[in-house]
């Protein structure tokens, strides 16, 4: 597996058992997942629309204010944070497969 399904795996992992994780547990996972799905972005070329709809805002405002969440909404934000790197590596993947058989015409 890569470290990107492993980190898809992990979140949803900790979404289905979040009781067992402590609150800088949930803050380092959801901040990993941050900085995986900026580093997806910027290598898919996928442009943030920098507005309250971008879910990475949203992603980054539960984690700060993490201790104040219900357990539901860090819950969402884990299966929200795997469903994101999840499409991003498939839009990957696709442009690599793209750029290859660009290459052999």
């Amino acid at each position: 597996m890569t470290a990107t399904t492993d980190l898809i795996a992990e979140l949803v992992r900790a979404a289905n058992s979040l009781e067992r994780a402590s609150l800088l547990e949930r803050r380092q996972l959801l901040t990993r997942a941050i900085s995986a799905i900026r580093d997806m972005r910027d290598v898919a070329r996928a442009a943030s629309s920098r507005t309250a709809d971008d879910n990475l805002i949203n992603l980054a405002t539960i984690t700060a204010s993490m201790e104040r969440r219900r357990e539901s909404e860090v819950r969402a934000a884990f299966l929200s944070s795997a469903e994101m790197l999840r499409d991003l590596r498939i839009v990957i993947d696709a442009k690599v497969e793209v750029i290859i058989g660009q290459i052999r015409v």
